[in-house]
């Protein structure tokens, strides 16, 4: 499961988040509560100078060591084949973009055509009754 990277021992309080920052010590900043303002800023708990490797999930444990697990779902980085297939794609995607762009203009001019609807009349027999009744007074 997880391996402890660094020996640390930290107790926690409540109210505090803590967590391995990018310089690998372990800070600690606080929590916020609903309707409560929390103050800006960290503090360094414990100093570990941790280096992080790619793929790793670094985290601290219940007795207070920094442990890492190997994420399951990793995003591994590759520069030279990016920069190639980034080139294609954009081309691609103009082409593309322009097809659905006519697509929905005629989409969009059938939509109105077809959605407007006639105004409803009042019925007309009912002004026939109304009418005829002031005739007869």
């Amino acid at each position: 499961m997880a391996t402890v990277v660094a020996k640390t021992g930290i107790r926690r309080e409540q109210g505090w988040l803590y967590f391995v920052d990018k310089a690998g010590d372990v800070s600690r900043v606080r929590m916020q509560r609903s309707g409560q303002r929390v103050p800006k800023g960290r503090q360094k708990v414990a100093r570990c100078g941790i280096e992080r490797e790619d793929g790793w999930l670094y985290f601290i444990d219940k007795k207070g060591n920094v442990c890492r697990v190997k994420m399951k779902r990793s995003r591994r980085r590759v520069t030279a084949k990016r920069t190639t297939t980034r080139r294609r794609t954009t081309a691609r995607r103009k082409t593309t973009r322009k097809k659905t762009a006519r697509k929905t203009a005629k989409k969009t001019t059938r939509r109105k055509v077809s959605s407007k609807k006639p105004a409803r009349r009042k019925s007309t027999a009912r002004r026939k009754t109304t009418a005829s009744r002031r005739a007869r007074r």
